[in-house]
């Protein structure tokens, strides 16, 4: 699509939880309006039931199919109609297929290039498992459905963090941070870095898994044999990496501004610190992926759900930051085909040159 802005999708996460509430609160921003076209995946009736409870006056075009989609329009793509009854605060499979649902038609019509990315609402991760949906989260269905690889990545304007595993229970980490999977999560990372956030020359930090660093081998190998050799190639290769660095004293405020992104080694270790230092305007970002997708760095908040309370801040940043890392794709993406384009004139006298 050559449209200066984007066409966004937007699934509505889990039914019962606060999903649709910081949706309706996000779109309702007059800056947020100004970005792009909105497509909101949702049954009509179900949106125009959550307009009634939460008395919003959001203005928005209720359509049946994505070639009807309004530029410049807040849209609903009505693509089924549903009987769920909406119980704020349960969890339920009923409601996690409505989640699926949702996410599935948005992801496909990205997929299919009716919309330019994604931004997805909370999930509950236990209630949408079903057939369609055997994966750990989003991150690893996106993957799944649109190819690439993923990277699980935090970012904020004061830290940016990669993992190198992700949704695994923490006794099957230290089997799954090999040399392999660190070089891999520091390539995908490196190049998000360049391609998305537009750092040429990344620098990046490594934590280490075990504490202290592994203390030499005294407290665990990990570092000694996967990590560091990880981190030797990759500085062969020529990215700018350094580590690995405790965790538990890693994450202040003077060290991070050193560094344009770090990989920790696994979920807890890096959204720990992400979540304290980036507080409600973190974002989540599924790096790694030929499409761009964000989301809020919270959860469904069943706790609050219906009480029109939910802060809609990490759903402002997440929209923000999908719509600059799609232009900032874009832009890279014009200079490299300008790149490749050789002027006519030069390819001939080129030409002549050979056989003069």
């Amino acid at each position: 699509m050559n449209q200066s802005t984007p066409i966004i999708a937007i699934s509505i996460g889990d039914p019962n939880g606060i999903g649709p509430e910081i949706i309706f609160k996000a779109l309702g921003r007059r800056d947020i309006q100004q970005l792009g076209t909105f497509v909101i995946f949702a049954p009509g009736n179900l949106w125009n039931f959550y307009k009634k409870t939460f008395n919003e006056t959001l203005v928005y075009s209720l359509i049946d199919k994505k070639e009807d989609i309004k530029n410049g329009k807040i849209n609903v793509l009505n693509y089924k109609n549903s009987d769920f009854k909406v119980d704020f605060g349960l969890a339920s499979k009923q409601a996690g297929k409505v989640a699926f649902d949702s996410l599935n038609e948005a992801a496909m019509a990205v997929k299919k290039g009716f919309c330019d990315l994604l931004i997805t609402a909370p999930i509950n991760k236990a209630e949408i498992q079903a057939d369609e949906f055997d994966f750990p989260g989003h991150t690893e269905f996106l993957e799944h459905l649109w190819g690439g690889k993923n990277l699980m990545f935090m970012v904020h304007e004061n830290i940016k963090v990669g993992l190198v595993t992700q949704h695994i229970p923490v006794k099957e980490i230290s089997n799954n941070i090999t040399k392999n999977s660190v070089i891999s999560k520091l390539k995908l990372l490196n190049q998000s870095l360049k391609n998305d956030f537009n750092i040429q020359i990344p620098k990046i930090a490594v934590t280490g898994l075990n504490p202290h660093s592994g203390d030499q081998g005294l407290i665990g190998h990990e570092e000694i044999e996967q990590i560091i050799p990880a981190l030797q190639e990759a500085i062969d290769s020529g990215l700018k990496v350094f580590g690995p660095y405790p965790a538990d004293s890693f994450f202040d405020a003077q060290t991070l501004k050193k560094f344009d992104g770090v990989l920790a080694m696994y979920h807890d270790q890096g959204l720990t610190p992400f979540k304290t230092i980036a507080g409600i305007e973190g974002v989540n970002f599924t790096a790694g992926l030929p499409f761009v997708r964000t989301s809020p760095d919270h959860g469904v908040g069943y706790d609050i759900a219906n009480q029109f309370i939910a802060n809609e801040t990490s759903m402002v940043e997440a929209i923000y930051t999908a719509i600059e890392i799609w232009q900032n794709r874009k832009m890279n993406q014009e200079l490299h085909n300008n790149a490749l384009q050789v002027d006519p004139e030069v390819k001939k006298s080129r030409k002549s040159a050979r056989y003069e």
